[in-house]
Parts: C-alpha cells; structure tokens; sequence
C-alpha cells in the first residue's frame, strides 16, 4: 500500500462560498432537478422567501411579489429593508444577520445567518436590492462573487427587498421549476399568515381563515365526516376533520415552515387527539382507529426551534421555549381543554366521530382475518421471493446514510422480460424491482380488503411493508415502469389507481413516480440518440443529415441490459405522481368509474393515434377523422 504523507499542506480552509458549494446537502438538502417538490431549487426560493415573511409577522409590509420566469426567480416585500450600509454582510458573511435578536425575530424560522447566503453561492447570478427611506442599494454576485456593488442612490420605490436570483446550472442540472410546486408553497404561506397577499406569476394567494381555508382547499368537504374543527390559542393553530379514505392526512407547520417529516409537534398532536378522544368518549380505542381517515393541521410557534436539518423539514425540538413547556405537553393541555370543550359543545359533531372509529373499528378486524390467511397462503408457495429482487439499502434502514437511504428505489414492472432487463442493469445496492403478473385488478370502488384477496395487490403490499404502517416503507422512491404502448398505460393507470385508493399518503408524501423511457433510438455508425418524442426523434434524424437507423421501443424488454444502465443511472427521467388539491374520489370515479357521457366524450377527444415511422410525416392527420368515428362505437358501446 502506498505511504499517504500528512502534514501542513493537507490542511485547507474554505471560504464560506466554497464550503456552502462543496457540500451544499448540507444547506439545501438534496439537489435534484425540479422534479420533487423538496428539491434544493425550491429551498433556495424559501430561504429567500422566509426573510419576507419575517417581515410581515413583525408588521412590516402586507404584500408579497413573486416572479419565476425562464428560471429566474424574484422576490420582491415591503418590509424594511435590510440597512444600506449592512447589505453585501447580510447577503455574503455567514452567521451575519438580524435574528441573532430575540426581541425581534423571537420566533422565526431562519435563525442561524445561513439561509441567504447559501442561495447566493448556489447561484449563478444574485441580486439584491434594498430600499429604505427614500434611498436604495443594490449589489450583485455570481456564484457567492461580489461582481457590481452599486453607490446608494436616490429611488421612489416603497421601502422593502427585492432579492433576485438565477440557479448555477453547473450544481443544479438540467433544473426545471414546476410551477405547482411553487404555487402550493406560497398557499401553505398565506394560510399560515391569514391577511397577507402574495402575487405569483399574475395570480394572487390570499388566505383569511387559515388553516381552515388549507383544509376547504386542499380536501373534498362532501367527503367529510363532519364539519371542519378549528381551533386557535397562543402559539398554536389547529384544523381537523374525518374523512372518507384509507390513511391519515396531516399538514404540519412551526413558525411558518411547512414540516412535511413531521416531528415533535406532529407526534404530540396524534397522541394527544386519541387520549382526549379516549377520555371524552370513555373507552380505550385503538389509537389506529381513532386517526383512521383523520384530515388535520397544526400550525405551532416556537422560540429557538431546533430542526434535524437546515431545511427545516422535521422539528426537533423538545421545548416549546427555552424555560418554557415541553412541545408535547404544551399541545397536549391545548388539545385536551379546546378539543374536548369543542365534543362537548357539538354533540352531532361527537356522535359523527365516533361512528366513523367504530367503522373504522369494524374494518380493521375483518381484514385482520383475510390478511392471517393471505399471508399464510403466501408463506406456503413461496412466491414473495420470486416477485421481488431486492436491494440492500432500504428507506427504513435504523442506521445508515440518509442520501444513500433516499436513493432506494423500486420499480414495478409488467412481465419478466421488462423486469429482467432492469434486473440486470440495475444498482444492486439501491435499486429493487417487483414484477407484476398480467393486468391489476380495476379496485376502484372495492374496499381494503381486497388488497390481501387479490395476490398481486397482496404482494405488492407486502413488498413496499406498507402492510401496517406507511411509515415502514422500505423504498423512498416507488416507480411505475410500464411499456410505452396502450396495455402500458392501462397497467399504469391500475396501478395509480391502488395507491390512490388504498394508500394515498404515499402518493401525498412525494413517494411514487413514473418512469420515463425513451420512445426512440436514432442511430448511425458514429453517435447513438434515445429520444423521448416524435420531435427528439426529428431533430436527432436531421443531426444524422437522415442516415440514420430508427428503432422503436415498444416494450421495456426491448431494451437491452447495457442501454438500461443508462436510463436508470444518475440521468434517470423520474416524474412525480402530483396530488396537488385534485380530488382524489372525483378523479378516480371519471376515469376509472363507470363510463359517462363525458368520460366518452374526453377519449374521443383525445384520442392519440400510433403510426408507423414512415408513415408519421407523409399523413399527419388524414386517418385521424374516420379513427374518431369507430373510437365512438367502440366507446359507446
């Protein structure tokens, strides 16, 4: 082995801007491209964001501008502005800032002088504009570089900043912003800061009730159980309601931070809404019945929160304030007093709760007997491990490193021949495959219990270990690979269907994708092209000056081991399955219900036809008319 010399030259020391850039996990979480809505470019239009909202909370500025366009962002309040003379420290010096303050930033969200400055040496170009009294200041950076710092001069403009910035393309590749995503992040800001109004891209977000328009918005209220429960204290802000479907629906928040991991506040509000609801109806239910369908937010403040990570997404605090309560207990005598106060005041609201755990009740033990029998009948043949390639880190790993954790992935495919293939050109390490066995059942309409007598639908579950909890699952990213044909599609919506029937929390919580293969393969002796449209396709065909060979992958298993390596590496085209605040019940009822009227109207509609390559560009559209009349007969009848 060759001797390592150490010594003094070893030894380096980063400049902020370095280090934040050289590992910049540990500012903004993962990376990505756009495609997940905790991607690090949504961070950064946070990080930004919160300092405006701090603003607002302390009675500066009613009004938020945003702008995202061509993959620019621009933020502009009217707060304060930050002081002139401090703009490049507050936007360039690590742990610099205002909220070192505890009197004037006693419960915000960025507290550690970080989030700023990582959005400025993370980008490729910052700009920040501050403007107070009548004066303004603007600096600019690229990549956390000092390039232009602007004299102070006399501006018109209301007091306020306006921070605006462009992502380096060299950390964040082939980044896209989704608008939804963006949108739905200021929504979750507006209902926790009832009276402010943001503009968006020309669209204003408005909130007055808060957590109660979250709840009306994001949920069906025909679906509810029984009407909204909203209750307000210091520091706390609760909405909860029982639904219709499988899982529990949270929305979490601490000083305006939407903690999608949850954390103490979440856990202390689930136990303390079973034990008051124990306590009010007298009798011991189980804690699973109790939070069966539940649809509830919770929005609390506290002072110096300590997150288990600078993205803020899972509280970690223990205390609601240095010498203050514990967060359980703080929650705990709020829900205990308000909630039961509440039953006891509503009795219709009391009796309609307590029917939905007594169904819930009811459920649980019946499938409690199929799944005894299932999982024996499985055990007997064996046949888990033959559905199932595994891999050898897992999401729910107790030890282990977080990235690697979340890279875990399973893909269901159709067939040996698609399951093989990936099989072989896989990522032992991080990369599972299950594979179906013909078409899935149509649950749409059916209930839980037919998850454990359908065997397909069984072992699925049981491979996910979602069979108790979501909490258990074994794979961060749950990925839908399916043919590129009309059988494909078909597979793909049963499959969607499942979980959004029976576990929507899955698909709430960003687990489930869709797999992008490529449509096309263009190739001549020299360069080799995977295109993903008919127009990749004609571009690739007019780089090649047209000598090229065009194949057509219909099916997953035509793609060889060694061209799979490729697709399912680093440059793996993954799109999110998006919730959004679509019904789910309506959505599933019009496309996989019963025909109507206009679902038959919608497939003639849009129809898509496949045609051969060389027939693509001499007969665009002339068959199309005549294919529309015999998709009616056959649609219709």
């Amino acid at each position: 082995m060759a001797k390592i010399n150490y010594n003094e030259d070893n030894i380096r020391s980063l400049d902020w801007k370095e280090h934040i850039r050289m590992r910049p996990g540990m500012y903004i979480g993962k990376l990505g491209n756009g495609t997940s809505p905790d991607d690090g470019i949504y961070i950064l239009i946070k990080e930004i964001f919160d300092n405006s909202i701090d603003e607002y909370v302390m009675g500066h500025g009613k009004e938020i501008n945003v702008a995202v366009e061509e993959g620019q962002v621009t933020i502009r309040d009217f707060g304060r502005g930050i002081p002139l003379g401090k703009v490049i420290d507050c936007v360039s010096k690590i742990n610099t800032g205002g909220k070192y303050d505890s009197k004037a930033f006693k419960k915000s969200v960025g507290l550690n002088g970080v989030g700023t400055k990582a959005v400025n040496a993370l980008s490729g170009y910052f700009y920040v504009q501050a403007i107070r009294e009548g004066k303004a200041k603007v600096v600019e950076f690229e990549q956390g570089v000092l390039t232009h710092d602007h004299k102070i001069a006399k501006t018109d403009e209301d007091n306020g900043t306006m921070v605006s910035f462009v992502p380096d393309e060299s950390i964040f590749k082939k980044y896209q912003f989704k608008s939804e995503f963006i949108e739905n992040q200021l929504w979750n800001y507006a209902y926790l800061n009832a009276g402010l109004k943001i503009n968006f891209n020309n669209k204003t977000i408005f909130s007055k009730r808060g957590l109660h328009d979250l709840m009306t918005r994001k949920t069906d209220v025909n679906q509810h159980r029984y009407p909204i429960v909203h209750l307000k204290g210091d520091d706390i802000e609760i909405a909860l309601t029982h639904g219709q479907q499988y899982g529990e629906q949270y929305y979490s928040f601490v000083n305006g931070q939407n903690t999608t991991q949850g954390g103490t506040h979440l856990q202390a509000f689930r136990e303390a809404i079973v034990q008051t609801v124990r306590d009010f109806f007298n009798k011991s239910y189980d804690a699973r019945d109790v939070r069966s369908s539940i649809i509830a937010a919770i929005s609390v403040r506290v002072e110096e929160p300590v997150f288990e990570s600078q993205t803020k997404t899972k509280l970690g605090s223990l205390n609601i304030a240095p010498n203050g309560p514990s967060v359980k207990k703080f929650i705990a005598d709020f829900i205990k007093k308000e909630f039961d106060n509440f039953l006891h005041q509503n009795p219709d609201t009391a009796t309609a709760l307590q029917k939905r755990i007594q169904q819930s009740e009811r459920e649980r033990k019946e499938i409690a007997g199929i799944k005894k029998i299932a999982n024996e009948r499985a055990r007997k043949s064996k046949v888990h491990n033959k559905k199932l390639r595994d891999c050898r880190i897992h999401f729910n790993d107790k030890k282990g490193d977080e990235d690697i954790k979340n890279q875990s992935t399973i893909f269901i495919t159709e067939g040996d021949s698609a399951s093989g293939s990936i099989t072989k050109a896989r990522n032992v390490q991080t990369q599972a495959v299950f594979s179906l066995r013909g078409k899935p059942l149509n649950c749409f309409g059916l209930t839980k219990k037919i998850v454990y007598q359908n065997e397909e639908f069984h072992l699925l579950q049981h491979a996910l270990n979602i069979e108790d909890s979501i909490e258990d699952l074994r794979y961060n990213n749950v990925v839908i690979a399916t043919d590129a044909d009309v059988d494909g599609m078909h597979i793909r919506l049963l499959l969607l269907t499942f979980f959004l029937q029976f576990f929507p929390d899955l698909v709430r919580n960003g687990h489930l994708y869709i797999f992008d293969t490529p449509l096309f393969r263009v190739r001549d002796k020299k360069q080799t092209f995977y295109c993903y449209s008919e127009q990749e396709k004609q571009k690739a065909i007019q780089t090649l000056r047209g000598k090229a060979e065009i194949t057509r992958f219909k099916g997953l298993g035509e793609i060889s081991p060694n061209e799979f390596a490729d697709f399912i590496g680093e440059d793996i085209k993954l799109e999110p399955v998006i919730m959004g605040d679509a019904n789910i019940e309506d959505i599933l009822q019009y496309y996989m219900g019963k025909n109507t009227p206009k679902r038959q109207e919608f497939i003639i509609n849009n129809l898509r036809v496949e045609k051969n390559d060389e027939d693509i560009d001499s007969t665009p559209n002339k068959i199309e008319p005549q294919l529309k009349e015999n998709a009616k007969e056959v649609v219709t009848s």
